[in-house]
């Protein structure tokens, strides 16, 4: 049966929202500069800024997740996008510190709720198949595009003044809940699974995410508090411990850790915190090198980085086909070996370089973001049931943004550890190929991950069931039965019993 095209129509709305999130947080980096000269804030402030939103979004996203799937997407979706809304421009109109700090948080706590609620409006929408897929790698090339994209809008913004950067979200936004509010149907309430909120569980697992975020954007600094900062890891530790004992015990559990008896779903989760590590921590590195090595303005970064925004065609267009024709788990592999590549190559970087030598870079990250952002939502909310949509899409949002803030993290970590006390741009240059080894060992981890899916492929057996732990059913709303697996695969027919998610000869 054709998708409606309404339902084409929501999946252009969501798309609105993530590339909205994407190139919020990239325009704001662009902007610090601007709003230090322009407040005077310190600069543990102005990186305070950056974290404050880290901290929201990984600190709510599986909360934001579950609430999505006991309170209704829709409702949800539309409720955290006005917060988002009402914030960002909180954000502009800010004229201390303090206020900025308030407002990214409070905005990523909403794009923690958001995000998820969204992932799960197509993933209930489309049923699993060539349609699903698709309309995952538009989704996630789109938010690809804004990363990638802010950095060049957040310059041109920042030459009018830097609270355009905080404006241009609000009027983004009201576009989109407009259109959203249109568009997205409510959905029936007997839909909605039964049961109350995990209480003791939101609050542990918020806690140990915000902890171990923390703890992450601590090691930027290793020098500066290393007791605090190993005793906020073994806090958030500590958590998680107690957020496991609180899911084995509690009736309705915030995350069902049966889930995570999928492979693949656990597989894509580790490869997407990779992925981003490699992506954001190579971003960063990149700034600082054509800014404070090479001199080159904001604007010249920007539009430098522009051809790694070139997923934004190569997508929608050619990841589908490649999906189809070889599977998920092959174009994902694809991928992170052309960012792996593309690392490599960074290596040969000098003072002297030309922009004609970082485009085979620039490109290939392209491709590495085409190939690898949108299958792996693929893979990690395929087969899900319709009743933990949300938690699927709130786990590799998690994911994804946790393995953003790691990689910035670790990258500037090694960056001034391997820089010391030197000034010249000879040391500048020799920190930068070191740090470069972050990301260059996240995507060769990642690509290791990703080639365990193509050497643990069995037979499916009729007693592996996709959302394992919970007894065989027939599938509900929003699900054809188990559809494409990692390799792409047909599955079963609507009303028949799920499969493995394991991958098939």
């Amino acid at each position: 049966m054709p998708v409606p095209a309404r339902t084409w129509g929501v999946l252009i709305v969501l798309c609105g929202a993530i590339f909205l999130e994407g190139i919020d947080v990239a325009m704001l980096n662009v902007a610090l500069p601007a709003i230090r000269a322009d407040l005077g804030v310190p600069t543990s402030m102005l990186s305070g800024v950056v974290s404050a939103y880290v901290l929201g979004y990984g600190g709510f996203v599986l909360l934001g997740g579950r609430a999505a799937d006991l309170l209704g997407r829709r409702r949800m979706f539309l409720l955290w996008l006005g917060v988002f809304m009402a914030f960002s421009g909180l954000g502009g109109v800010a004229n201390d510190g303090w206020v900025l700090l308030l407002a990214r948080f409070v905005t990523g706590v909403a794009a923690g709720f958001m995000t998820p609620a969204g992932l799960s409006l197509i993933t209930t929408s489309f049923p699993e198949g060539r349609d699903r897929n698709r309309a995952l790698i538009i989704y996630g090339s789109t938010g690809a595009a804004g990363f990638a994209l802010g950095l060049v809008f957040g310059g041109v913004l920042t030459t009018f003044g830097w609270r355009w950067v905080f404006f241009a979200p609000v009027l983004m936004s009201l576009v989109v809940l407009i259109a959203a509010s249109l568009l997205i149907e409510r959905a029936p309430a007997e839909e909605r699974p039964a049961g109350g909120f995990d209480l003791a569980g939101a609050a542990s697992v918020t806690g140990t995410m915000m902890l171990l975020v923390y703890g992450v954007v601590r090691l930027e600094h290793p020098s500066e508090g290393l007791p605090l900062t190993l005793a906020v890891f073994a806090a958030a530790l500590g958590l998680l411990a107690a957020f496991v004992t609180v899911e084995r015990r509690s009736p309705h559990p915030l995350v069902r850790l049966g889930i995570f008896r999928s492979a693949a779903l656990v597989r894509a989760n580790v490869m997407a915190v990779l992925l981003t590590a490699s992506f954001f921590g190579f971003q960063f590195l990149v700034t600082l090198y054509l800014q404070e090595l090479r001199g080159w303005s904001p604007m010249q970064t920007g539009l430098a980085l522009l051809a790694a925004a070139a997923d934004v065609v190569i997508a929608p267009t050619l990841t589908p086909w490649l999906v189809n024709r070889y599977g998920s788990a092959k174009v994902i592999l694809g991928g992170l070996l052309s960012g792996l590549l593309a690392y490599v190559l960074f290596l040969g970087a000098g003072l002297d370089w030309t922009y004609a030598a970082m485009v085979p870079s620039m490109v290939l990250i392209a491709l590495m973001f085409a190939f690898a952002y949108g299958p792996l939502m693929i893979t990690a909310t395929d087969g899900i049931a319709a009743r933990e949509q949300g938690l699927a899409g709130g786990l590799i949002n998690s994911s994804f943004q946790f393995g953003a803030a790691l990689g910035v993290s670790m990258v500037t970590a090694v960056n001034v550890a391997a820089l010391g006390g030197a000034t010249t741009q000879e040391a500048g240059m020799t920190a930068f190929r070191t740090a470069l080894a972050v990301p260059l060992a996240a995507a060769l981890l990642a690509s290791a991950v990703a080639a365990t899916a193509l050497l643990t492929r069995r037979p499916p057996r009729t007693t592996d069931v996709l959302v394992a732990g919970l007894p065989e059913e027939p599938t509900g709303h929003g699900q054809a039965g188990a559809g494409t697996t990692e390799h792409g695969q047909g599955g079963a027919r609507h009303g028949e019993q799920p499969v493995s998610l394991h991958d098939r000869p």
